[in-house]
């Protein structure tokens, strides 16, 4: 009934009705657009001609994959977008192609002077459960990185943000515009890029004061074409480690990763930092559940952050699981002995803090109460930039590995680690910014490159190829990267694989 009084208005273009996931019970909206990606051996006019006989429009092509469109249904085709979508997927020459499905995000948000960053007093205690910060400042303080913050907009304006070099390659991605000043009551991507990098010249110091900000605002809904586009950007336009403070609604059951925003995340890792890989960094989250449920901080190629307080034990909201790669400092809910964390505010009354010296400083610029896996994550994504500035040489993967083994075994006995020292409440543990700026430095003996001669291997059609690589030296290996270049007719059905000789000790 409400749908067809909706329909009778002359002011209403459209309604549709509003879906439900069946195993969570997460409410979930069409939005009659789509993602399509064909196979890398299609041609354009192959493409385009396929999505116009499904009736649909090129809205734009993707720049992050090949033959990837973002295209639009008519006006009105409601359910119908998911017959549409089986069809094109029924065809051998679309790869992946699903409906722009939005549901809820939630901004990684828990809820004070900066014990964070190194040992200090705070209401009259003595606070020793740091990441080991101001003292990493001596070797590096983010100079030329450049971190994209991801979130509902930053206070540009900011006086911790200040000066003519700070900010680089603003961006709204949900209204395609370059300016990503957060809306009414956005308070929480300004909070985040200070924790990251706020310059520490006035109120507030980011873990890397050095490093410039690129404040990307995508407040679409999780799931939208604009969650893929702000990845694009960051990496096309420079970023070395990208900050998300953001994902599924606690508590909601299991949220998948799309596949448009998923191979956004993966042409930032191979493309980033003319190819050496961005370094993207997820807050957790903060229900106290599985974060392997989350199919966003827990995609294998992004760093999952967990929150530890400032008792040097798991926050009690922070989710836990797998994937939890590393745990930095933020607040906690239950007896804690500060406040939260200590950071930059929307400028005024505007933000958390209205002006209230109990909630930060009385002109309203900065917060003592922020917190969650949302302040824990810019925490490790400046940890990263630490590194970058004293080796930029450095791949993603080996700021991952760094970032693992710079950090400290905390709560030892709760913690339950396991025999790789994985703890599924801390990961690896909590970072330490002086170690990891001390494991940044290349070593002297540098790497070895082993290349074979180009020679031709057929690949029979559902078969196997197979070529071996002598590598010199009898040293221990440290880190394997192999690189291959194959044409082939169907590239797309390819499996590539590494098999290690037998009996090594390697770990894949």
């Amino acid at each position: 009934e409400g749908l067809a009084i909706l329909r009778d208005d002359p002011d209403c273009r459209f309604a549709g009705r509003v879906l439900r996931d069946a195993r969570t019970g997460v409410p979930v909206v069409y939005t009659e657009n789509f993602f399509v990606k064909f196979a890398d051996d299609q041609g354009p006019a192959t493409c385009r001609k396929l999505l116009g006989d499904a009736g649909l429009v090129v809205k734009r092509e993707l720049e992050y994959a090949r033959n990837a469109y973002f295209v639009a249904a008519p006006e009105g085709t409601g359910r119908r977008v998911f017959a549409i979508a089986a069809a094109l997927l029924a065809d051998r020459r679309v790869e992946l192609c699903h409906p722009e499905l939005a549901r809820r995000i939630q901004r990684r948000r828990a809820f004070p002077q900066q014990w964070h960053l190194k040992k200090t007093t705070v209401g009259g205690q003595v606070i020793d459960e740091h990441a080991s910060v101001e003292a990493a400042w001596a070797l590096s303080q983010g100079e030329g990185t450049i971190i994209a913050v991801i979130d509902d907009g930053v206070d540009i304006d900011h006086e911790e943000f200040a000066g003519s070099y700070k900010i680089i390659a603003p961006r709204d991605t949900t209204r395609a515009v370059d300016d990503p000043r957060p809306g009414s009551r956005d308070d929480h991507g300004t909070a985040c890029a200070g924790v990251a990098c706020a310059n520490g010249l006035i109120g507030a110091s980011g873990v890397a004061p050095k490093a410039r900000l690129m404040p990307v605002r995508c407040v679409s809904a999780l799931g939208s074409q604009a969650e893929g586009d702000a990845f694009h950007w960051a990496a096309q336009h420079g970023a070395d480690v990208i900050s998300c403070s953001w994902g599924p609604p606690d508590n909601e059951g299991p949220a998948p990763l799309p596949d448009s925003t998923r191979l956004a995340m993966d042409w930032a890792i191979a493309q980033g930092r003319n190819g050496k890989g961005c370094v993207i960094t997820f807050a957790a989250g903060n229900g106290d559940e599985s974060v392997d449920e989350d199919k966003y901080a827990s995609y294998p190629k992004v760093i999952a952050v967990a929150a530890c307080n400032d008792s040097g034990r798991k926050s009690d909201y922070s989710d836990h699981g797998r994937a939890i790669h590393c745990a930095f400092p933020s607040s906690e809910s239950t007896a804690p002995r500060t406040p939260g964390i200590w950071t930059t505010d929307r400028m005024g009354a505007a933000g958390y803090n209205p002006g209230s010296p109990t909630r930060g400083d009385v002109a309203g610029n900065y917060t003592s109460r922020f917190g969650g896996t949302s302040s824990a994550c810019p925490g490790v994504a400046g940890v990263a930039a630490l590194v970058l500035a004293r080796n930029p040489s450095l791949r993603w993967d080996q700021v991952r590995d760094v970032i693992r083994r710079s950090c400290d075994r905390i709560d030892p006995s709760g913690g339950q680690y396991d025999a790789n020292g994985h703890s599924r409440k801390y990961g690896y543990g909590r970072v330490n910014a002086m170690k990891a700026v001390g494991l940044a430095v290349p070593e002297a003996a540098g790497d070895v490159t082993s290349h074979s001669t180009r020679r031709i291997v057929p690949i029979p059609d559902l078969g196997a190829a197979r070529s071996e690589l002598d590598i010199a030296g009898s040293a221990k290996l440290k880190s394997l990267r192999v690189g291959v270049d194959i044409e082939h007719t169907w590239i797309g059905d390819l499996v590539v694989r590494v098999i290690p000789p037998s009996g090594s000790a390697i770990v894949l």
